[in-house]
């Protein structure tokens, strides 16, 4: 089977799993959204954001390092793997948990810190399981995966949901979410066929830490933005500001599904082209379609029929949420656009250039930010992320220097249709008929037979 057959398999999978992953979501949040309601979710929500920030400084990067290097791999390998990361997990764990005090004074927020900690706790097995999980992903085997997380996804629902309704309030969600780690961390070894054992090679552990450390400051410079809704939008319009945001960046990570799943293949697929300039800009610009047509009409969908159901779902407290979705979603349409020029870049060990961009983007996004939340609140926040996408450029920069410019003449009409058509409310149904134009473009249909004949031959490649 090619790598063309092997990675569109791989991405039916996924998909298909994130498709599902997004039914449970979509209920999950909604049901217990509306159980808890917004105080109880702010209050997980902040919990949650800060130890999943402190968690990705487990990582170090040392799966990615697994997926990517170069040559046959022996279990040794991840035993060594494995061994970092207990060390990284219990380190980072130590420093999370002697933060507590500073960030309770901090935030003043009551019933924080046993949340942190119980999260911070479990988050210890979302680092030792990334060994098997990155094994699976090296070896495509994206259908175990798919499984593996489905499954805890909707053990995750079901406690969650059974606690909330029993008034449990925001430890609902939080137990649901440790509940889902401790079944995916033991499925995940049992399905990889890894044994954890204990080994150490100074040499190895240099080079993992090397290659991991330009990997993981990207990520923890990308996750600063993540503060931006509780540290100036709080500080600035207020607690209930800050619900609102974070539901809607939670309607839009559940509906990016598709986007998730053709991410994560890519890191593996670009591996294996990595010696082929030619064709890595062929992947980028085809990525950047598939990407586009994974997430542009389900945004355009949910923005023409949310401001309908989203009161009747959520509740009318929450239709703030629902008005900045359209300007939120023309960030999440460009991020997917980029995604495989970061997978790229990464790929070719240009670690450092990634971390420039996502240091360019969040200091942009915050300096923005601050100063027109004051002003416009929530809309502010959103403004200023969409003004943020220009960074977008030094990403194109990068590549355009290493292997020269990807086609963007397809995608760019696409990107553009899919944003007008989210402001039909705004704007006027004129807009889909700007969509409906694009979608019958010779040349958009010339693409879309194109991954329809690929798709399809995934039944009998």
């Amino acid at each position: 089977m090619s790598l063309r057959s092997k990675v569109m398999r791989g991405s039916a999978y996924l998909v298909f799993r994130e498709g599902l992953g997004m039914l449970i979501s979509i209920g999950n949040v909604l049901l217990v959204t509306r159980s808890i309601g917004p105080t109880q979710y702010g209050l997980f929500a902040t919990a949650f954001g800060l130890s999943q920030f402190i968690q990705t400084f487990g990582h170090l990067g040392v799966g990615v390092y697994l997926i990517r290097q170069e040559g046959e791999q022996s279990h040794r390998d991840y035993h060594q793997a494995f061994t970092l990361l207990l060390g990284l997990g219990v380190a980072f764990g130590s420093i999370a948990f002697l933060s507590v005090p500073l960030l309770q004074s901090w935030l003043n927020i009551d019933g924080f810190a046993p949340l942190f900690e119980l999260l911070v706790l479990f988050s210890f097995l979302t680092v030792i399981d990334q060994a098997p999980l990155a094994k699976l992903e090296r070896d495509l085997e994206f259908k175990r995966i798919a499984w593996v997380e489905l499954l805890g996804q909707l053990l995750m629902f079901i406690v969650s949901l059974s606690l909330a309704v029993k008034g449990f309030g925001a430890w609902a969600p939080t137990i649901g979410w440790c509940a889902q780690q401790f079944q995916t961390c033991i499925l995940l070894w049992a399905v990889s066929r890894l044994r954890p054992k204990l080994c150490w090679d100074r040499d190895r552990v240099k080079e993992m830490l090397s290659y991991g450390f330009g990997v993981s400051a990207s990520g923890w410079v990308w996750y600063l933005k993540t503060l931006i809704n509780p540290l100036i939008v709080g500080r600035f319009a207020g607690e209930t500001a800050v619900g609102q945001i974070a539901l809607a960046l939670r309607m839009l990570d559940v509906l990016s599904f598709a986007k998730s799943a053709t991410y994560r293949i890519s890191i593996a697929a670009l591996a294996q082209i990595q010696t082929d300039g030619q064709r890595l800009k062929q992947a980028i610009s085809e990525g950047m379609e598939l990407q586009l047509l994974a997430l542009g009409p389900i945004l355009v969908i949910a923005s023409w029929i949310g401001p309908i159901v989203f009161p009747i779902l959520f509740g009318a407290e929450w239709i703030p949420a629902m008005a900045i979705f359209p300007l939120l979603g023309v960030t999440y349409l460009t991020n997917a656009a980029f995604n495989l020029h970061c997978s790229t870049l990464y790929v070719l060990k240009r670690n450092w250039e990634v971390t420039a961009f996502h240091a360019a983007y969040v200091f942009l996004f915050g300096i923005l930010a601050f100063f027109l939340v004051p002003r416009l609140g929530i809309f502010g926040y959103a403004w200023a992320e969409v003004f943020s996408i220009v960074a977008y450029s030094i990403a194109h920069l990068y590549i355009h220097r290493l292997i020269g410019s990807p086609n963007y003449q397809i995608a760019v009409i696409w990107w553009a249709a899919f944003i007008l058509a989210m402001f039909s409310y705004q704007l006027g149904w004129w807009v889909v008929g700007v969509l409906g134009f694009v979608l019958l473009l010779p040349e958009t249909r010339s693409r879309l037979t194109l991954y329809f004949k690929h798709f399809r031959a995934i039944k009998t490649g």
